[in-house]
């Protein structure tokens, strides 16, 4: 469907589920890879991926049509590509978790229990949004599911890992939020200055690593620095 003069949505279904996402991802991937004329970007959400495009150089319909044409046929596959986990090192409770002993009373396990499950899962990226590089990550253990705050923070540092519902996310910038803070990530997630900006892209994999102060001291310092970069895993491959 059309969304106004530069824009067309190919929409894969009506739910949140991993096989639905991961064919927007590759739509999106292929799209890329092509380098179709009047292409300007590519905005994929849970279920949907957003196509902009020059409306003086693309024709909508034939644009639209063309994509569903590469979803049906195949040409969206993954191609067998290495899942890419991109590792997060966090510091959980404290004053960088608030909230981790009310997450821990919610669920009734005890704290190093809720971060133990925390990391346990590997959690899949769906989309980035609502501020600048903010992962919506799905696939964490649904035992330490809590709801939202019910009055939300006027201020959430930035790297702020949280809970919200099924969902974990990390807050890529100083921000407003109302997610459980259980820890927080010394990686600078988004820097406007550095290339890339963002480390994550949907379709990508998170793994939280729990660290002690020390080490988070010290990336925090290289983050700052332009230094630090995260460590990321390609499945059945070497990690980079």
């Amino acid at each position: 469907m059309t969304a106004g003069d530069g824009c067309v949505v190919v929409e894969f279904g009506d739910v949140i589920d991993l096989g639905i996402n991961s064919r927007v991802a590759a739509l999106g991937a292929a799209v890329r890879a092509l380098s179709m004329k009047g292409i300007r970007d590519t905005v994929p959400t849970y279920r949907s991926l957003a196509v902009y495009f020059d409306p003086e150089s693309v024709e909508p319909d034939e644009l639209y049509a063309k994509l569903e044409k590469m979803a049906a046929a195949g040409e969206a596959g993954s191609g067998g590509a290495a899942r890419k986990i991109m590792v997060a090192p966090t510091l959980y409770g404290g004053e960088h978790g608030p909230d981790l002993a009310h997450v821990a009373a919610h669920t009734k396990l005890s704290e190093e229990e809720v971060i133990k499950r925390h990391a346990a899962n590997d959690c899949y990226c769906y989309m980035l949004g609502f501020t600048p590089g903010f992962p919506y990550l799905g696939g964490m253990d649904e035992t330490i599911a809590t709801p939202r705050l019910k009055n939300p923070r006027e201020l959430i540092p930035g790297g702020s890992v949280g809970v919200a519902g099924k969902q974990t996310g990390i807050y890529s910038i100083d921000s407003p939020g109302g997610w459980q803070l259980i820890g927080r990530t010394p990686m600078l997630i988004f820097d406007a200055q550095r290339d890339p900006p963002i480390f994550l892209e949907a379709g990508m994999w998170v793994r939280f690593r729990p660290i002690e102060a020390d080490e988070y001291d010290e990336i925090a310092a290289a983050s700052r620095a332009g230094t630090y970069r995260p460590e990321i895993i390609e499945e059945g491959g070497e990690s980079r």
